[in-house]
């Protein structure tokens, strides 16, 4: 089954991110038997993994993916939220499992992208390089969801560029309730590299906040 959330990252990614050029440099050219031999053997790797390695269970789509990171009690108590980095640099944002709108009888029952200055939502992002996208703060504000008795604010957690939002919460906010970190994702973020490294070292790693949940 596609997951809409890899789905997306990839196809930005095709947009955005443009591919390496590697450049061969004199003297470091290596016989081509040499590298025929050396490419069977990676591929012999590839093709018959150690048993002794492979998981007890196969990983998700996020897991296999993305790298997960959370930001736990965002600038408020219960406000969790994750950040998942794609290798391409792109990082997801949304609501973790263990926020608090969760914990509310019926949980989310609606989203708003109508916060700050702006209609989130109706932010269109064009062209390759996205120069028209808005450069957002790791506190400025995606978006507020809805509770049969309160409201949460749900904020970027990382410095960069909005690529795009997930507008389809706005008809079906109970993506959220059923599956919130894939379907329901929130928002897509472009940071510069030496933003991320910033802000990579406040984010909690998936084991780290997996135990100061005491989540298994």
């Amino acid at each position: 089954m596609s997951d809409d959330m890899v789905d997306r990252t990839q196809e930005l990614e095709e947009t955005t991110v443009p591919k390496n050029v590697q450049n061969e440099q004199e003297g470091e050219k290596q016989p081509i038997r040499e590298i025929a031999d050396f490419e069977d053997e990676e591929l012999h790797k590839l093709l018959v993994p150690d048993t002794s390695q492979l998981p007890l269970t196969p990983p998700s789509a996020v897991e296999f993916n993305f790298v997960s990171y959370f930001a736990p009690d965002f600038m408020k108590p219960g406000n969790d939220q994750y950040i998942y980095r794609h290798p391409n640099g792109l990082c997801v944002v949304g609501l973790a499992s263990t926020h608090l709108a969760f914990k509310e009888k019926g949980g989310i029952t609606a989203v708003d992208f109508n916060v700050g200055k702006s209609d989130r939502s109706g932010m269109k992002v064009t062209g390759k390089r996205k120069k028209n996208a808005q450069h957002f703060e790791a506190n400025t504000a995606l978006c507020k969801v809805c509770t049969s008795d309160d409201s949460y604010i749900i904020r970027c957690c990382v410095k960069g560029s909005l690529l795009e939002v997930n507008d389809r919460l706005v008809k079906q906010p109970e993506l959220l309730n059923s599956s919130a970190e894939r379907e329901g994702y929130v928002a897509i973020i472009m940071p510069k590299p030496a933003d991320w490294e910033k802000v990579k070292a406040s984010l909690m790693s998936l084991e780290e906040f997996k135990k100061l949940r005491a989540l298994s």
